[in-house]
Parts: structure tokens; C-alpha cells; sequence
């Protein structure tokens, strides 16, 4: 008989090494794609069946990043100098792991039903999305299908083993108020952002907390909130805050842009910044230095939540255990010429 005459065993199923490890087909599959959502332990026991089949083991298909070089990058807003920062961030990092953005942004895109559909495209390794709409069920069913992905700046808290990053919006927000209270001021008035984000809320705590260390009770008539954090509803909510009968001596508001607003209707009402008013902003986007006075707020790493995000999703890609899933980088108080001594008086 002649070599080439010679059959080979005919190779095992994963239906076969699911039936040997008691495992089930969709545990074994996670591990033939060298998915990164399978416990240690799980993971040997597969690899030890295979090893016991030999050359009858099914053939692994090795991690996504080795069949794909795509990562969907979704961020459904406009790219401002806000997220246009981190998604910056995101494509330069993947750059030279030979990996390529496909990019997902704008508006308009928050009505794609774009998760669920992810698991299937063969040119998509992972994915970063960056304040996602979706609710948390829509990610954990992402998760627990095996996708790899990071949520950055997550909009409500991230469920429970999805890794995200995000920036410290308590404490930046407790900085900036602890230094107005330092200058004496007590009446401060707070234009909050939406109140479906994550950020929003653990900013307005962060507001509040300096204020009740100094005795000061919440004081609802001075916090506005607001649906989008544009320039122009920061402008409406201050101008409904300085038209108080009693306007408050300062005005934290949830970003730059917000408080670029608040600097215009301060200007309406020939109040000076920082001697009649104080102003602060949150982010130190580009904004913060164009206007004037130049905006006292909290820098955000945004380049850096974006570079971190990479470096848990390509940690992933490589099947690699994640020590910390929810990752939250330091924010910074940058004091401008927006803020100063409270005035003794806060009618105009």
C-alpha cells in the first residue's frame, strides 16, 4: 500500500470535546476563538481534551484579531473637540497593532441597532463605544455572546464584567467646588447636564459635597439641568439663575461649552466675571482658553481614555485576564481668571 493510500482518523467535532469535557458547544467554541470570556480553569480543560485528541482535535481558528483587523469604533455624537479627542486617541493607538477603525459617529447613528449584529461580521475583531446609548442589558448580551469590547465614559454604570474606562467626575467636580468655596463663596448655582448619565450625577454629587462640609443645605432653586450640554441651554439655564431675585455669586456648569453660555448671559446683564460672578467649566477642551476671562475647570485625560481603552481591548484580543475591568483615570483642577473672591453682595 502506498503512502498517499493512507487514511487519517477523521477529525473530532466541538460537539465531540463538548460531550468529553462536559462542557457546552458554545463554551468550547469560545475557546477554538481564542475568546477572552472564559474562566482559566475551563480554558485548560478544552485545551487538555484536544491535546488527549491529537491530530483528531478540532483545528483552533486562533484569536479574532488574527482572522480580523477591523475594531468598531461606535461614538453616536458629533465629533466635537470632546469626542473627537477620544476617538483621536482610539485610531492612533490602534495604528500600529495594524489595526483600522471602523468608525460609527454622529446623531443620527444613536437610532443604529448596530450591537447585536456585531458578533457576526467577520471583519470586526473588537470594538470601542464611547458613552454608548444602548442600555446595559444590549452590552451584557454583547458580553456574554464572547464579543470583545471597552465602553468609554460610560453613560450609566457599566454592568458587571464589562471592562470600561472613564475619568473621576466626583472628585474633579469636588476640586472645583472646594476652590469656590475657599474664596468664599456659598450661593453657587449648578447647571447640571443630562440626567440619564452617569457623569451628570456623580458631577452634581461632587458639586454638593464641599458645599454640605461648609453647612450649606442643597438649594433647588439654584440647579438647572439641562437635556444636551450645548452652548446655548447653558446660556438659557444661567440666564434663568442670574434672574433670580437672590442670583448666586457663582456658576459651576457641567462643561466648557455650558459655561461659555453662562459667560455670554453674565455679559447680558453687565455682570463682570470673575468680579461680580464667578464661572467655572468642566473637560478643558480647546474652548476653555479661547474665551475670556479664561475658564477655571477640571481637565479631563480624555487622549488617555482613549489610548487606556485600547490597551484593555488589545489585552482582550490576546485572551489576556483583565485585572481592573472599570478603570477611572485622575482628573485635574486647572484655576483660570474666571474665578474670584466672592462679593459681599450677590443682587446686581
Amino acid at each position: 500500500m502506498k503512502h498517499g493510500d493512507e487514511t487519517t482518523p477523521p477529525r473530532a467535532t466541538v460537539r465531540d470535546v463538548a460531550a468529553q469535557t462536559g462542557l457546552s458547544i458554545a463554551t468550547v467554541s469560545r475557546v477554538l476563538n481564542g475568546r477572552s470570556n472564559v474562566a482559566p480553569h475551563t480554558r485548560d480543560r478544552v485545551l487538555s481534551a484536544m491535546g488527549n485528541l491529537g491530530r483528531q482535535a478540532p483545528q483552533r481558528r486562533g484569536g479574532r484579531a488574527e482572522r480580523a483587523t477591523g475594531v468598531y469604533l461606535r461614538c453616536p455624537y458629533v465629533l466635537t473637540d470632546y469626542f473627537g479627542l477620544i476617538v483621536s486617541a482610539v485610531a492612533e493607538a490602534l495604528e500600529p497593532h495594524g489595526l483600522e477603525v471602523i468608525l460609527n459617529a454622529g446623531v443620527a447613528a444613536q437610532r443604529d441597532r448596530v450591537l447585536a449584529g456585531l458578533t457576526g461580521r467577520r471583519d470586526v475583531a473588537g470594538a470601542v463605544l464611547i458613552l454608548p446609548p444602548e442600555p446595559g442589558a444590549e452590552l451584557v448580551r454583547l458580553r456574554d455572546r464572547g464579543f470583545p469590547f471597552v465602553v468609554v465614559d460610560p453613560r450609566t454604570p457599566p454592568p458587571r464584567n464589562i471592562a470600561a474606562v472613564s475619568a473621576a467626575h466626583f472628585s474633579g467636580a469636588r476640586l472645583l467646588t472646594t476652590h469656590l468655596v475657599e474664596l468664599g463663596h456659598r450661593r453657587i448655582g449648578i447647571i447640571g447636564g443630562p440626567r440619564d448619565w452617569m457623569a451628570s450625577d456623580n458631577r452634581f454629587a461632587g458639586y454638593l459635597s464641599p458645599l454640605a462640609d461648609a453647612g450649606v443645605l442643597p438649594a433647588p432653586e439654584l440647579t438647572r439641568f439641562v437635556a444636551e450640554p450645548t452652548t446655548e441651554l447653558g446660556h438659557r439655564a444661567a440666564a434663568e439663575l442670574l434672574d433670580l431675585p437672590e442670583r448666586p455669586t457663582a456658576l459651576v456648569a457641567f462643561n466648557d461649552k455650558m459655561a461659555v453660555g453662562a459667560l455670554r448671559a453674565a455679559a447680558e446683564r453687565g455682570l463682570r466675571v470673575p468680579e461680580d460672578l464667578s464661572v467655572t467649566g468642566f473637560d478643558d477642551i480647546e474652548i476653555a482658553e479661547a474665551c475670556h476671562p479664561m475658564l477655571t475647570t477640571v481637565r479631563q485625560p480624555l487622549g488617555e481614555m482613549g489610548r487606556m481603552a485600547v490597551n484593555l481591548l488589545l489585552r482582550m484580543l490576546s485572551a489576556h485576564r483583565l485585572d481592573a475591568l472599570h478603570v477611572e483615570l485622575a482628573t485635574e483642577l486647572v484655576i483660570r481668571g474666571s474665578t474670584a473672591p466672592a462679593r459681599l453682595s450677590s443682587t446686581p
